[in-house]
């Protein structure tokens, strides 16, 4: 389970302060599918590496099953799998020597890191690419290369930073079906993305982002009952201001 409490963090742009997250607090269980969403600079990718200990925390707490991140960061890693926009594998080596070298680094035991990597193989099809060197490699084998190598530790907690952004059919296709498969393995998974009839097939709950703060959050059905409006897209433009944004500009 993730936990955030009063999360914020500021970040100085010249000579002025700028707040990207403001006081964000909320849950994510385990076995469910949370979702995050939010317009281009909300603050989404801020709150997840906050979340995975890759950025200081500014203010406020994170805990991931019951450790807390800023005081614990190490222990916290170990807990979590994150899988951010850096998606770069050593191009010398094959996929399955860089998925094994992440292993290694975690002082993983190469029979217990074997048959975690050949699941994943399976659950994603990859059999095909993972003697082959990475250099060449489509944006959809490096982005299964990077998942596998984000969750080769069996983390509890896995987070996705727009993990579909850019991929075909069928590696969006077979990464949805590992992230319901993680979810029925009793993980807690969170993630972001801008396609929603992604999320609204997936997740359990949403929370919305606008400006550093969460606007909204709740099931697909509560949003739109929320909302008023009749789909997911609508309904998040409206719950995040979009909407009042675009009449203001128009108005000015």
């Amino acid at each position: 389970m993730i936990a955030v409490k009063n999360l914020h963090k500021s970040f100085k742009v010249a000579d002025k302060t700028v707040t990207a997250v403001d006081d964000v607090s909320f849950i994510a269980p385990s076995s469910a599918i949370t979702g995050l969403l939010g317009p281009n600079g909300a603050g989404k990718t801020t709150s997840i590496r906050m979340i995975g200990s890759l950025v200081e925390i500014g203010g406020g707490s994170v805990t991931i099953d019951d450790i807390d991140v800023a005081k614990n960061p190490d222990a916290a890693r170990e807990k979590c799998g994150i899988l951010t926009d850096a998606r770069g594998l050593y191009t010398r080596l094959t996929a399955r020597e860089n998925i094994r070298y992440y292993a290694e680094l975690r002082g993983i035991e190469s029979v217990k890191s074997e048959a975690t990597i050949a699941r994943f193989v399976e659950w994603l099809d990859m059999k095909d690419i993972m003697d082959r060197r990475s250099e060449g490699f489509s944006q959809g084998e490096r982005m299964k290369v990077a998942i596998i190598r984000a969750l080769v530790h069996e983390p509890s907690t896995v987070i996705l930073d727009e993990p579909t952004n850019g991929l075909d059919v069928m590696t969006t296709r077979a990464l949805r079906s590992l992230i319901q498969r993680l979810k029925a393995e009793g993980r807690t998974v969170m993630f972001s993305s801008h396609i929603m009839q992604e999320v609204a097939a997936l997740c359990d709950s949403i929370i919305i982002i606008a400006k550093g703060r969460i606007t909204a959050e709740g099931t697909t059905d509560a949003l739109l009952q929320m909302s008023g409006k009749d789909n997911l897209e609508d309904a998040f433009v409206a719950l995040a201001g979009i909407d009042d944004e675009q009449h203001n500009m128009k108005a000015a």
